[in-house]
């Protein structure tokens, strides 16, 4: 099983990679579920707008995009990410890169756990467990700032 991260059209590298592998099976772990194949892709807002239309019918940007491809309690699936979407969501919500891309990191995965964002009450709850895990992130990074 692997957790791998590719990147497309940019020469940015998430920092501490190993660490966020790590806080994404814990993330799994903790739905009594196992990671399979997961790819994260970093890539911009013209891919993922691309993406976003031709599979979501939306014609607009977004940070994050998830393909789930579960198998029983096996997580596997594709996390597309928008660094341009991420980087003026850092600004919008006053928050470092660091931890938005974390944020959204978390939250592509959460869809992989069946959390769902299309009411309220489940946007609520996704940012509930985002919280959370980038609480538990930064602690587990002795207070890192992110």
């Amino acid at each position: 099983m692997s957790i791998r991260i590719f990147y497309d059209e940019t020469d940015y590298r998430l920092k501490g990679w190993r660490k966020t592998a790590r806080l994404i099976k814990d993330v799994i772990g903790t739905k009594r579920k196992k990671e399979g194949e997961l790819n994260f892709i970093i890539t911009n807002d013209k891919f993922l707008r691309s993406i976003n239309f031709q599979f979501l019918s939306h014609d607009y940007n977004t940070d994050v995009i998830t393909f789930n491809y579960n198998s029983g309690d096996i997580v596997n699936g594709e996390i597309y990410i928008s660094l341009d979407t991420v980087r003026e969501n850092s600004i919008n919500y006053d928050v470092s890169f660091e931890s938005e891309i974390t944020r959204v990191i978390i939250h592509g995965v959460l869809h992989l756990l069946d959390f769902d964002d299309k009411s309220e009450a489940g946007r609520k709850e996704m940012r509930e467990m985002e919280d959370l895990w980038l609480k538990r992130f930064k602690e587990d990074n002795n207070g890192i700032q992110i």
